[in-house]
C-alpha cells in the first residue's frame, strides 16, 4: 500500500502540504489544470524555490484574479458538488470542508449550515485544500500518517481580531493528536492544516516501516529560529517486523480515517530511564496495548525532560499509566495486605456473653 508521512518540523497549513506533494513528483500544471473544472473566480498557482535555514523547499502560492469573498460551508459544499472532478478528491475535499466547518460550529455555537468562512472560503484556501487531495491522488497515496504536530502558543492579532494559539477550531480538529507547542508564539498550525489532517489521517507517531520512493519539503512565509517547512515522504508500507514498527490506523475494516475507534493519547514525564533503557520503557508500553509510542525531549525552564507519550484504546489505558508510573520496571512490588485479626463469634441466642476482665499481669519485681 502507498502511503504518504507528514513530518509537520515546522507547522502545517493547506499550502505548505500541497508545496511538499508537488516537491514530492505531484506534477504542479496537471494539478491547475485539474481544478479549473471548480467553477470559482480565475486563479494562478505559482511555485518558487526557497531556502529556510538550509532546507531547500518548494512554496506554492495561489495568485486570485479577484479580492476576498465570503463563503457559507453550503456554498462550498455546492461548488465541490458541481465540478468536474474524480469522485475520489470531491468526496474526500467535501470532508475536510466539512470537518472544518463541524469545528467552527462548535466554537461558535450555531449550526454548521450557518458557519460563514471569512478566511476559510476564500479561493486561496479553496485551491489549496482541493489541490492537496488532488496531489496526494496523482501520486498514488492510499493512507496518511503524521508526526505529533507543533502548534505555537500565545496570542496573535489577525484582521479579524486577536486569537489564541493554537486557534479553538484547530483545538477541536486535532483532538486525540499527540501536539507540542514548540515555545514559540507563533501560529504553526492553520485551521485549514488541522482539517486536512483530521480529516485524512490514519495515525499519528514515528515514521512509519516503509520502502521510501520520494520526499518533499513545502515552505511557508514565517521567518522562525528554525525551518517553517513541511516535509512529505511518499512509499510503500511494509510489513510489520516488530513492535511499533506501524503506526496506528483509525481505517482498518470499515472505518474512515479521522472517524474510527478513538485511541487515548496518554503521555508522562518520566524520570530516571537512563537512553539504554528507552528501547526496553517502549517494548513495555506495547505490551500493555499501546498501539503507538514514542520518548521525546523536552526543554522546559530549568533543565530538559524525557516524554513518553502513546496512542491507546480507551481499554487499555489503565495498564499503560501502570507502566508510566514505573517507567523502569524496577519498582518493588507492594508487600501483602496484613490479614485483620479474626472476629470472635457472637453469643449464642438465650445466652450470657463472658464479661470477666482480664486484667494484665503485674511486672516483676527489679
Amino acid at each position: 500500500m502507498r502511503i504518504a508521512y507528514l513530518d509537520c518540523m515546522g507547522g502545517m497549513s493547506a499550502d505548505m502540504a500541497l508545496g511538499a506533494l508537488v516537491d514530492a513528483g505531484a506534477d504542479l500544471d496537471e494539478i491547475q489544470e485539474r481544478l479549473a473544472a471548480l467553477p470559482i473566480e480565475p486563479f494562478e498557482l505559482t511555485r518558487e524555490a526557497v531556502e529556510a535555514l538550509g532546507v531547500h523547499a518548494t512554496l506554492v502560492t495561489v495568485r486570485p484574479s479577484t479580492g476576498e469573498v465570503i463563503r457559507t460551508y453550503a456554498s462550498i459544499r455546492a461548488l465541490l458538488d458541481r465540478a468536474d472532478l474524480p469522485d475520489d478528491v470531491r468526496n474526500q475535499a467535501r470532508r475536510i470542508f466539512e470537518r472544518l466547518a463541524q469545528a467552527e460550529a462548535r466554537v461558535h455555537r450555531k449550526e454548521i449550515d450557518l458557519v460563514t468562512f471569512h478566511e476559510f472560503g476564500e479561493i486561496d484556501a479553496i485551491v489549496a485544500i482541493t489541490g492537496t487531495v488532488l496531489a496526494l491522488s496523482l501520486l498514488g497515496v492510499e493512507r496518511v500518517f503524521c508526526s505529533p504536530v507543533p502548534t505555537g502558543m500565545g496570542m496573535a492579532r489577525t484582521e479579524h481580531g486577536a486569537i489564541t494559539i493554537p486557534r479553538p477550531s484547530v483545538v477541536e480538529l486535532l483532538r486525540g493528536a499527540p501536539l507540542y507547542s514548540r515555545g514559540v508564539p507563533v501560529e504553526l498550525v492553520t485551521p485549514p492544516g488541522a482539517a486536512i489532517l483530521a480529516t485524512l489521517t490514519h495515525g499519528y507517531g514515528e515514521v512509519p516501516l516503509m520502502r521510501l520512493d520520494a520526499a518533499g519539503y513545502g515552505a511557508g512565509t514565517q521567518r522562525l529560529d528554525f525551518p517553517n517547512v513541511l516535509r512529505a515522504l511518499i512509499g510503500e508500507e511494509q510489513a510489520r517486523t516488530g513492535a511499533g514498527a506501524r503506526l496506528p490506523s483509525a481505517g482498518d475494516g470499515e472505518a474512515e480515517p479521522g472517524e474510527g475507534p478513538g485511541l487515548v493519547a496518554v503521555q508522562a514525564d518520566v524520570r530516571g530511564v537512563p537512553p539504554e533503557a528507552y528501547t526496553g520503557l517502549l517494548e513495555r508500553l506495547f505490551g500493555a496495548g499501546a498501539e503507538d509510542a514514542w520518548v521525546t525531549s523536552v526543554v522546559r525552564r530549568g533543565g530538559t525532560v524525557v516524554r513518553a507519550s502513546c496512542l491507546v484504546p480507551p481499554e487499555r489505558e489503565d495498564e499503560v499509566r501502570a507502566v508510566l508510573d514505573d517507567p523502569t520496571g524496577t519498582r518493588p512490588p507492594e508487600p501483602p495486605p496484613v490479614p485483620s485479626p479474626p472476629v470472635p463469634p457472637p453469643p449464642a441466642p438465650g445466652t450470657v456473653p463472658d464479661l470477666r476482665l482480664i486484667r494484665p499481669e503485674p511486672d516483676p519485681e527489679p
